[in-house]
């Protein structure tokens, strides 16, 4: 029971990562706000969670106020808050060409501006309980794929949010940031993307092993048992740390150029 008591928000949390973060922290003694656009998923996890234990919020997180709601749903549920997960992205390919103003905005303002936002209106609370605060980036945020830019900048910003909160934060507040970085999982809105990409159902069981060395990707299920550490008080006082979750180094890797890259 490594979370026991503490009251977390989890954005995004109605599927996917969020859904098995939130998962797994009310398994370890947590009591959660549940966050997302789809109601109906996230009423059947409140409901499988229970009421004592999960409240469900659906709202746009660009909407003004949209933090400063989610934050009081916390404490008006649980009477207060001792971390926050900003899990909620907006995944949308992009290159330089297709890159329009309006959709660079609008990428930021899912993927950096509201992190920020939610981060600004909890800090008093979390301030009072010492608390913690988790971003889940990308490993697209050291440069990203070519036709991920908008997302990779918002990636990249997050990272820097990550850092810079997380030295001044912890050293004024007494308030932890930290990020954790996944590389390639298995979600439902990533298998509904490759099979609009037009990739077969099977997609998943037949990686080249330049991507997925281990015979698959990453499952939403690992990604939550990393994230438990960095909420829990066993990471004790680190903070402005970014760790990778892939199966590769991301710096420095080469991979070799023979024919074992074409074979898979």
């Amino acid at each position: 029971m490594r979370l026991k008591n503490k009251v977390i928000i989890i954005t995004g949390s109605c599927t996917g990562i969020g859904k098995a973060i939130a998962r797994k922290a009310v398994s370890e003694g947590a009591k959660v706000v549940i966050h997302g656009l789809d109601e109906a998923p996230g009423k059947e996890l409140v409901s499988e969670m229970g009421n004592d234990r999960a409240v469900l919020h659906i709202e746009d997180l660009t909407r003004e106020g949209a933090a400063e709601r989610l934050v009081a749903i916390a404490l008006q549920a649980f009477g207060k808050l001792d971390a926050v997960v900003n899990n909620a992205a907006l995944v949308k390919g992009s290159d330089i060409h297709s890159t329009t103003l309006p959709f660079l905005r609008s990428i930021l303002e899912i993927n950096t501006i509201a992190p920020f936002s939610l981060i600004q209106a909890a800090l008093p609370h979390l301030t009072e309980t010492r608390g913690a605060v988790l971003n889940i980036g990308s490993v697209n945020a050291y440069c990203g794929e070519p036709n991920l830019l908008a997302y990779s900048i918002s990636k990249g910003a997050l990272q820097t949010l990550t850092r810079n909160l997380g030295d001044t934060l912890n050293r004024e507040n007494h308030v932890r940031v930290n990020q954790i970085n996944p590389g390639w999982v298995l979600t439902e809105n990533e298998i509904r993307i490759k099979r609009e990409e037009g990739f077969s159902d099977d997609w998943e069981t037949k990686l080249p092993k330049v991507y997925a060395p281990a015979g698959r990707i990453l499952r939403p299920e690992e990604i939550a048992a990393a994230a438990i550490f960095w909420l829990s008080d066993e990471s004790g006082p680190i903070s402005a740390q970014v760790v990778e979750l892939e199966q590769h180094p991301l710096i420095g890797r080469n991979p070799p150029k023979d024919m074992s890259v074409f074979e898979g």
